[in-house]
């Protein structure tokens, strides 16, 4: 199931994605909320007439650096024995389609598409057997990076924390099998990133063992696994999307920063 969060006439609400054509979406709205159980109202509007949303709203994101080894290897960077964890805040979060702005105090911003996985349950020291338990299911994000004030700082708060650097969407995807699936990048059209999930040193339920074992997850958080090699630059104007197999897509256009 393909599950979205979107508005429409100023009501917020989750609705199950129908329909393989994109001019043919349609969202059955959801009784409730997709971390309980929940059923399908019968009510359905074209996808086309609503605003997509942030597929959840994440009280935190984990992400995870260096876990490609060809992306560690082109920033200089050795691979880690143990999975590598910073955070990005609620406030980075955007939407498909929402721009992101490129912040004043950077020179040099880059993209990372990256699998994302969104916490269905709160959990805490899972074992790997439960690992899959703990899953609401998986979307599509860009952990964008001031790659200049990453290397300047050497932590990584503002460069990768800022507002609007982590886009989300378009809706989570419940029914994936995460092991081996595309990830592609294109900036304008022109593709950048290419890479298979497989290629990750730590596997997704290493990632939720590792966090688990320091940190309660919520429902809705956000986990970020990593980006493949050909991370680079982006510009305002610059129109960049990230699309995964068997998720679909997100685009967000980059802005001056207001």
């Amino acid at each position: 199931m393909r599950i979205a969060r979107f508005s429409i006439d100023g009501n917020v609400a989750f609705g199950a994605v129908e329909g393989d054509k994109p001019d043919e979406l349609v969202l059955d709205i959801i009784k409730g909320i997709p971390f309980a159980d929940f059923e399908l109202s019968g009510t359905k509007v074209p996808l086309n007439k609503v605003r997509l949303l942030p597929p959840v709203l994440p009280n935190k994101v984990v992400a995870f650096g260096r876990n490609y080894a060809e992306h560690a290897k082109e920033l200089g960077n050795e691979v880690p024995d143990a999975p590598f964890a910073f955070f990005k805040p609620s406030t980075s979060v955007i939407g498909p389609g929402d721009p992101i702005q490129y912040p004043s105090f950077s020179n040099e911003l880059h993209h990372e598409a990256e699998l994302a996985v969104v916490i269905g349950r709160m959990c805490r020291e899972v074992p790997r057997e439960r690992v899959k338990d703990v899953i609401l299911g998986y979307t599509c994000a860009n952990d964008i990076t001031a790659r200049d004030v990453q290397k300047r700082e050497k932590q990584w708060a503002r460069a990768k924390g800022f507002d609007s650097s982590c886009p989300l969407g378009p809706w989570v995807e419940t029914d994936l099998d995460p092991s081996d699936v595309t990830i592609q990048l294109t900036v304008n059209g022109q593709q950048r990133q290419l890479g298979r999930t497989s290629e990750m040193i730590h596997s997704i339920e290493d990632l939720i063992v590792n966090i688990t074992e320091a940190m309660t997850l919520l429902p809705g958080d956000v986990i970020l696994t990593g980006t493949p090699a050909g991370v680079g630059p982006l510009n305002v104007g610059d129109e960049v999307a990230v699309t995964i197999e068997g998720i679909g897509t997100l685009t967000n256009k980059v802005i001056k920063r207001g």
